[in-house]
């Protein structure tokens, strides 16, 4: 069985640029405090590290 994780974001997406944007969408992300669950895998991972900054992360067990 996979892995999870939680993915919550933080902050607003309005002062980042257009690619930081479109992965937030791409993480189904879209309003403030909205939380999605992913697979943890190294493209989720890799999508997480482009928006860190904007987002909090939580392992599932």
């Amino acid at each position: 069985m996979a892995k999870k994780i939680m993915v919550k974001q933080i902050k607003s997406v309005i002062s980042t640029n257009p690619q930081q944007r479109a992965t937030m969408r791409a993480l189904g992300l879209r309003k403030m405090n909205s939380v999605r669950e992913h697979d943890d895998n190294p493209a989720i991972r890799g999508m997480i590290n482009k928006v860190v900054h904007l987002v909090e992360v939580k392992e599932v067990k």
